[in-house]
């Protein structure tokens, strides 16, 4: 099997080996020289035109279809930019990221990022070859020839394939969808709306995989707004609207934002409705000024969609601490929220409030009626 060995080091030169794609060659592709960005102000300049280049280098090698699998050894710059370049890489593809920083209480975001990335403690730092490397490396080897030879592209597309989200305290809802959705000849595919989860799915909206989106979770807003755990950036809730595919929207957990253990709130926050969801997550009830600007923010981006959207408001409750007797049931900021909603979407948008709270059959029965109506699957 041909390796092909891409340098993305920046100083110094390789030791006991001749790379296909030299460090000159990756910084060209950024651009620049490697002159140049050896004489970048930091060493996080250096990195960044050093990962732009590694990424114009991967995604031409992997249009080009000479490499069917990647895999990087590094330490923290390395590995953060071996993985950042693997960014380009579909879904499915192949990746292996060997780092001694895939260890202890270091988040995982910067190498996994929004793809299927496998990260693999190397136990020793990256230099040279001894006993305890050449082990961890056979067994990645080995890891990345077995992948590579069974590597198939992910075939999705064009697939009655519909887009959820999901949290913990809508399974109920779910549970309801779900079989339905199936009987009427649609794939529901689930995403964990905890920040990265929504990013994900949104990535998959822009690569054509779903026909339409039931959004029971959108509650990565409100993370974003309020600076919660579950934050997917500013983005969320506009793929779909891009593209055009159907959208029904139920403001599921947006209620709340989420937060880790009790004792690592901030000041600023301990004074607020609070849900106990488990010993790694507490989660806060935002104040009437956010669910003001979280209403906004469904506005701005539904008024914006191409595709047809409806929207099912659950007026008893949008999660299970909201609910009446919750710890963090709060009627006036839900009827904030809902009003801001109602009055700014366009009228081509039908707000469609229930009253029942986000788990009941109900609402999922309406929630799938809805979506099998603009679809055109039933007839009204």
């Amino acid at each position: 099997m041909k390796v092909i060995v891409l340098d993305n080091g920046v100083l110094g030169e390789p030791q006991g080996i001749v790379p296909d794609i030299p460090a000159r060659e990756t910084a060209k592709a950024a651009g620049t020289t490697l002159d140049e960005v050896r004489k970048a102000p930091s060493r996080g300049a250096a990195i960044d035109e050093m990962i732009k280049g590694c990424k114009v280098l991967v995604k031409r090698l992997y249009d080009e279809g000479r490499i069917h699998a990647a895999i990087s050894f590094g330490g923290a710059e390395g590995g953060v930019m071996a993985a950042t370049a693997m960014q380009v890489l579909p879904p499915g593809f192949p990746k292996i990221v060997i780092t001694p920083l895939a260890s202890g209480i270091r988040p995982f975001g910067p190498f996994v990022g929004i793809r299927d990335m496998m990260v693999m403690h190397s136990l020793i730092d990256i230099v040279g070859i001894n006993d305890i490397s050449r082990s961890v490396f056979d067994n990645a080897s080995a890891a990345i020839i077995g992948m590579a030879k069974n590597y198939r592209p992910m075939e999705i597309r064009g697939k009655k394939n519909v887009a959820l989200t999901a949290l913990g305290t809508v399974q109920k809802a779910i549970n309801f969808i779900c079989p339905q959705l199936i009987r009427a000849g649609y794939q529901p595919i689930i995403f964990h709306a905890s920040g990265v989860g929504g990013r994900i799915m949104e990535d998959f909206i822009e690569r054509g995989t779903f026909c339409g989106v039931i959004d029971l979770s959108p509650n990565e807003l409100t993370d974003h707004i309020t600076g919660g755990f579950h934050d997917a950036g500013p983005h969320r809730l506009e793929a779909a609207g891009k593209v055009g595919i159907p959208q029904v929207i139920i403001p599921g957990c947006v209620d709340f934002f989420a937060w880790g253990p009790a004792d690592t709130i901030p000041e600023k926050w301990r004074g607020r409705q609070m849900y106990y969801h488990n010993p790694a997550y507490t989660l806060i009830r935002p104040t009437h000024a956010e669910m003001k600007q979280i209403g906004e923010a469904f506005v701005r981006k539904l008024n914006a969609a191409k595709g047809p959207v409806r929207v099912i408001l659950p007026l008893r409750g949008m999660s299970i601490g909201g609910l009446k007797g919750g710890t963090t049931h709060d009627p006036e900021g839900d009827r904030i929220l809902f009003e801001t909603m109602k009055k700014g979407l366009n009228k081509n948008i039908p707000v469609l409030e229930m009253d029942c709270h986000v788990n009941e059959e109900p609402l999922a029965d309406k929630a799938v009626e809805e979506f099998l109506g603009l679809r055109g699957d039933l007839k009204r």
